[in-house]
């Protein structure tokens, strides 16, 4: 082991023609010293390997056109054969061969070229050709070293393999590992596909702040800082919930927001603590609005980005053909307890329930509490799905509508694929003598110690009792649809940059 200025475990120095980056620091040195600038503000680049794949994909072997070209990439294999060099290089578009012949450069710029290393990035201007053995290439008058890499790629950029260095090194990820890659630019085109869906349906995309002086719209431990100016807490966002519903009151009827959020939790293959939602609400509808709006929408995108609605994730099918299951959470608790779990029977009998089925409990939750405890822990991890599970508790749902009839439950799904909630979204409470019930009760648990219940926000209570309109509100976990979409085990796989321990010092 060394580290990266070439200090073994030891303590012994390595000599510098052992250590590939002093002899990357070397080469630098000799560039410099011979007045060849390794790092130029700019290369003016004409075609990409892409285009050129594409216009020339006729082109016969052993055949070269007059056509000057300028290319530029990153060097990903290079091998000397006597007076001829083959590099390939990578560009955002796909790799190309440079055909270097001392006979065409020169021997000096010949010398210069075979001294070049993997990892450093390059320009180009020559002709295009297609090799004798068939490769497209282009067959250089001059190559320009645009950045000299002073560390080496993993072996043959095809080692990169451990996961922690990965994710904490994603520069190099996405270099030894084009798949990778392309991951992200799945990504990105999914969130391409969410906004012109939205837009297409007459919503408006807006941003709500960041920064937020009280911690509300949903149950979770926030980030809190301090504003020095104001000499005040402040938090990030946990979600924008409350601010984009004062948007429905201000006369907004359909806006959206993609988001990041901040939650001061632990992490897994599920949790980050940043992460981006989707989140939307529309006047004048509900629940049933909200789940057409969420299986159009993602169908929609599905079809668009990947061209097909049957899935492979992680072993195993999934069809997100029209139309999605609905089932009541009641009814799916029951039947994975054995025995009827409902609001008519008493606290301690639910709470029984849990202990057999080894769900841990805390003595101040209510029933409402216990059984989404029964729903999370027995039925939602093995639901295939996509299901829309319908009837949360009004005790785990401060802010949707409660259900007419069943004051117990709410006007609330959750989106279910593959084991986990996507989706979450709700008939929305307008009803301000409600809400501040709602946050009272929440306040309460706060001061008994839960510290993820939401505080009062009177401000938004206020905003409420200028009237809202019935509405309907959805947040997307957009991270955990990207999964789903690019068969992603862990979140990290999806986040550039996921949040890590910090990284060990060789010395420790």
């Amino acid at each position: 082991m060394r580290d990266s200025d070439g200090i073994e475990d030891s303590g012994h120095v390595k000599p510098p023609e052992d250590d590939p980056v002093q002899v990357r620091r070397l080469k630098l040195q000799s560039l410099m010293d011979a007045g060849i600038s390794p790092y130029p503000d700019s290369f003016d680049v004409t075609a990409t390997a892409l285009q050129l794949a594409e216009e020339h994909s006729e082109l016969a072997a052993g055949f070269e056109v007059a056509e000057t070209v300028r290319v530029a990439g990153r060097i990903v294999a290079k091998r000397d054969q006597g007076k001829i060099a083959f590099l390939v290089i990578r560009d955002g578009s796909g790799e190309i061969q440079l055909f270097c012949r001392v006979d065409t450069v020169g021997q000096e710029a010949f010398d210069f070229i075979s001294a070049l290393d993997p990892g450093d990035w390059v320009g180009a201007e020559g002709n295009v050709m297609r090799t004798r053995r068939g490769e497209l290439s282009v067959h250089p008058s001059a190559v320009t070293l645009l950045s000299k890499s002073l560390r080496p790629m993993p072996e043959k950029y095809h080692g990169l393999t451990d996961i922690e260095t990965r994710y904490r090194q994603r520069y190099v990820d996405l270099i030894a590992n084009p798949e990778v890659r392309e991951v992200f630019e799945i990504r990105f085109r999914i969130l391409s596909s969410i906004r012109r869906f939205m837009e297409g349906r007459g919503f408006l995309e807006v941003e709500t702040p960041m920064l937020h002086p009280i911690a509300g719209g949903a149950a979770a431990r926030p980030f809190v800082t301090n504003h020095n100016a104001l000499d005040m807490n402040l938090y990030l966002r946990i979600a924008p919930e409350l601010y984009l519903k004062r948007l429905l009151v201000g006369g907004f009827e359909r806006v959206f927001e993609i988001n990041r959020s901040f939650r001061n939790e632990g992490m897994s293959p599920r949790h980050n603590p940043e992460f981006t939602m989707l989140e939307a609400y529309q006047a004048f509808t509900n629940i049933d609005g909200m789940m057409e709006l969420t299986e159009s929408m993602i169908v929609h995108v599905t079809k668009e980005v990947l061209g097909d609605l049957v899935l492979d994730y992680q072993g195993s099918k999934i069809d997100l053909t029209s139309p999605w299951s609905r089932r009541e959470l009641l009814d799916l608790v029951s039947e994975v307890a054995g025995e009827e779990v409902s609001f008519a029977l008493p606290a301690e009998k639910v709470r029984q329930i849990c202990a057999v089925h080894s769900v841990p409990t805390q003595p101040e939750w209510g029933k409402g509490k216990l059984i989404t405890e029964l729903f999370e822990k027995l039925v939602e991890p093995n639901l295939a799905g996509p299901v829309f599970v319908t009837g949360y508790p009004a005790e785990t749902s401060p802010l949707a509508r409660r259900r007419d009839g069943e004051p117990q439950l709410t006007d609330r799904f959750e989106l279910i694929v593959m084991g986990r909630e996507i989706a979450n979204a709700f008939s929305e409470l307008v009803d301000p003598i409600d809400q501040r019930a709602r946050f009272a009760e929440q306040a309460a648990a706060k001061a008994a110690g839960d510290a993820e219940a939401m505080p009062v926000d009177e401000d938004y209570l206020r905003a409420m009792e200028y009237g809202m309109p019935p509405a309907g509100g959805l947040g997307i976990g957009v991270d955990r649809l990207v999964m789903l979409l690019t068969d992603s085990a862990s979140i990290r796989d999806v986040l550039l940059f996921p949040h890590m321990r910090p990284e060990a010092r060789p010395s420790e």
